[in-house]
């Protein structure tokens, strides 16, 4: 199985991905990062650190979480668990303890989809895995998050992240991840291979924030499986500038009665590059998706906003609606909404709609004692602050937090 994976990853080593900018990967390889040391709590990663992580929703103090994961460039800093209901590791310790682990590992998301997924298998075999293994255990129904955090302090580093995520049967699991850059890099590479797998009866939500610098390239790549009964619900922030992030997640519904719904939020700022979408492929009878994105682009910035939903059996229902203001002549936004049905008695709809701020909304502000600049800033606010659901009330409260100081810059 492992000679089967390398020789696929070997064979797509030069593979470019569909969309997005072409990236040099040499450029990044060639830079070794340094181990980092390892910690017991969260609180005692070093100072500047810990200030990053809050912006991106990941508490140091743990306060409300049953449990941390901390890499930092390719090394594991910090793990620690309060539940007994959850699990969470590194990838290189989880292997090492379920041998099972390796029949989840590159089936959600294939080796050769591209050039960063090949390289990811390929240092995973050369240098041991990094990222995170997440398991919820059988009817268990764990309230509060699990946090997790992908961190590059180093300069011109790729840093490399191989995620599983299990739900056992009738489980319940919430994650929150924050993914950022110390203030002195300003240049560095980030590719995250995150799989998820929802047994019968189980349920995740995964909220996700990204806090870049403005010259970091991303490129995740994410497959979700999801079985009978089951739901998945991700939320997707980022509202500060990044050089260009390019993701695709795939969920595929093959479960009867199986949900997905990916909500994203997206801020354009400065050159940022947005290459961002989801697929949903509902192919379980009964099961449905909604795909909704808000996206507003600013200063020189572009947005491509993609999605795909396809009906491949009876009795289907979809929905895919992305909506974006364009508020600079030099940024744009590009949505490209599809659908592919390929049965009957199936109901797949989109709506996509991109415009300006409408001026009487400026003008009515603006006479109760706002300025043009005050104005227009909250009417961005309350665009992109869009309602997020199926979270419990605890973590709903969290993710609105995160969401109001995420949009601040906006």
């Amino acid at each position: 199985m492992l000679r089967d994976t390398l020789k696929k990853a070997e064979k797509a080593r030069e593979k470019k991905a569909l969309y997005g900018e072409d990236i040099d990967l040499e450029e990044f390889i060639k830079e070794e990062a340094g181990e980092h040391e390892k910690v017991t709590k969260a609180n005692e990663v070093p100072k500047k650190v810990q200030d990053t992580l809050l912006k991106v929703g990941v508490d140091p103090g743990e306060k409300e979480r049953s449990g941390t994961f901390i890499q930092v460039d390719q090394s594991g800093v910090c793990t620690t668990c309060t539940s007994e209901s959850v699990e969470i590791m590194g990838m290189n310790v989880a292997i090492d303890k379920y041998g099972w682990l390796k029949d989840y590992m590159w089936k959600a998301v294939a080796p050769d989809t591209d050039k960063y997924t090949a390289q990811t298998a390929l240092r995973e075999s050369a240098e041991g895995a990094s990222g995170y293994f997440i398991r919820s255990l059988p009817g268990s129904k764990e309230v509060f998050p699990l946090q997790a955090c992908m961190f590059i302090g180093d300069e011109k580093v790729m840093q490399t992240a191989h995620n599983i995520i299990i739900a056992e049967e009738n489980s319940e699991l919430h994650i929150i991840t924050g993914c950022a850059t110390g203030e002195d890099v300003s240049s560095a590479l980030h590719v995250g291979v995150s799989e998820f797998y929802l047994k019968k009866g189980s349920k995740i939500t995964f909220t996700m924030v990204h806090n870049w610098a403005e010259q970091v390239d991303v490129r995740p790549r994410t497959g979700v499986m999801v079985g009978d009964d089951s739901t998945y619900i991700s939320n997707y922030i980022l509202t500060s500038p990044v050089r260009s992030i390019q993701s695709y997640p795939t969920a595929y519904c093959s479960g009867e009665n199986s949900r997905v719904v990916f909500q994203s939020i997206l801020g354009g700022q400065k050159d940022s590059i947005l290459d961002m979408g989801s697929r949903v492929l509902l192919e379980g009878r009964g099961s449905s998706s909604e795909m909704v994105s808000r996206a507003v682009s600013k200063d020189q910035s572009q947005i491509f906003s993609r999605g795909h939903l396809a009906g491949r059996v009876p009795n289907v229902k979809g929905h895919l609606e992305c909506h974006g203001l364009v508020l600079s002549d030099d940024s744009m936004i590009y949505a490209v909404p599809e659908l592919e049905g390929s049965s009957t008695e199936l109901e797949m709809s989109h709506e996509a709609a991109v415009g300006k701020i409408a001026e009487e909304e400026v003008l009515y502000l603006t006479s109760r004692g706002l300025t043009e600049d005050e104005a227009a800033s909250m009417i961005v606010r309350g665009f992109l602050s869009m309602d997020i659901t199926g979270l419990p009330p605890e973590l709903a409260t969290e993710t609105k937090r995160m969401l109001d100081m995420s949009l601040k810059g906006m």
